[in-house]
């Protein structure tokens, strides 16, 4: 893989976040990417989150597996700590991560080829666990880096650039994380990045496992008639369930909406994920109620986005197991090895 950095030009007229940083802060190193690619808008996005946020680049941990999902987190925040494990096993490079140092902030990025094929049960596993992370799908519907065969996302009667048509049931990665109990479920399309905007900050700042699927076109091999992948498809057929504006504690983010009702729901930090119930007695805190009206939407042809389901209780992996209030990457050694004779009585315990 080429990595082509950016050059060093800031503009002076460019404004700074709460810690002094510029936007151009937060970004990687040139896409190598097809131009278009849907993936690179999502990037874009993630870029703006983390400096709207204020998060500093020192505490970001960006975890991918194989694909072109894959390349994104090169593409954002250069000082940002940084894995890119083999295919499909990002889950668990990042449950390891965050079982040593659950300071930081958590975002892993998958493809559908590489979270619903050979990485399917490092995803279940990594929703059962609440792994506190925010797990975006760059969901296209192709193996884009073997030349566009169907993925296990792609939809029945979905046709190839070839004109194939897909005969297998798709894996649906937003009904998967509602039944295996994701804390955050939403969707978002990489070509509204105003909604995918306050999706992105309330994700990362969710205490547990946030999942965001996001319907991004592949230009290449996945944006043709016959696709349900593609741009034109998407924004035909497209629902905004919950439009979404996110409100840290510490100040106010607008956003554009249409005049409506709204409720708003209290997180784990004090920050408020504002959203307009559609229909008025959608709930997004009740998960049965989120997965049937999810289903009657999809059984109708529409492509639902926006927040499906939020649980604010804010326990995760952590909370679960008791685990120590001191990240275990910065305990002292003496704490981490207490010496053979408490091992040996530990082991006791189990005889």
């Amino acid at each position: 893989m080429t990595y082509i950095p950016k050059p060093a030009v800031r503009h002076p007229g460019l404004g700074a976040n709460e810690l002094g940083l510029h936007l151009r802060d937060y970004e990687g190193t040139i896409s190598t990417l097809c131009a278009g690619c849907g993936h690179d808008s999502v990037t874009a996005a993630i870029i703006q989150a983390f400096y709207e946020l204020s998060i500093p680049p020192h505490r970001i941990a960006k975890m991918s597996g194989i694909g072109c999902s894959a390349k994104t987190p090169a593409y954002f925040v250069d000082e940002a700590h940084g894995f890119n494990g083999v295919h499909g096993r990002m889950p668990a490079l990042a449950t390891g991560a965050n079982a040593a140092n659950k300071d930081l902030y958590y975002i892993g990025i998958s493809g559908d080829g590489d979270s619903l094929s050979i990485g399917l049960g490092q995803f279940c596993h990594a929703i059962r666990r609440n792994v506190n992370m925010l797990y975006v799908l760059e969901n296209n519907g192709v193996y884009g880096l073997t030349k566009g065969q169907f993925s296990a996302s792609a939809d029945v009667g979905s046709r190839s650039k070839r004109g194939v048509p897909n005969k297998s049931e798709p894996i649906d990665p937003v009904a998967l994380a509602l039944t295996l109990g994701a804390t955050f479920v939403a969707r978002g399309f990489s070509g509204d990045k105003q909604q995918l905007l306050p999706l992105l900050k309330a994700g990362l700042m969710h205490k547990g496992f946030a999942f965001l699927d996001v319907i991004s076109p592949c230009v290449t091999f996945n944006d043709h008639v016959g696709s349900t992948k593609s741009y034109l498809y998407t924004r035909h057929h497209g629902h905004e369930l919950v439009p979404v504006d996110f409100v840290p504690i510490r100040s106010e983010i607008s956003a554009s909406y249409e005049k409506g009702s709204r409720t708003s729901i209290t997180m784990h930090d004090g920050s408020m994920v504002r959203f307009r119930k559609v229909p008025e007695d959608y709930d997004p805190t009740d998960r049965l109620s989120a997965y049937e009206h999810y289903r009657s939407l999809q059984n109708r042809g529409e492509v639902v986005t926006g927040l499906l389901y939020l649980d604010p209780g804010g326990e995760d992996m952590h909370d679960d197991n008791a685990t120590t209030s001191t990240p275990l990457a910065e305990m002292a050694y003496e704490d981490l090895c207490p010496g053979s004779e408490q091992m040996d009585a530990l082991m006791e315990e189990f005889r």
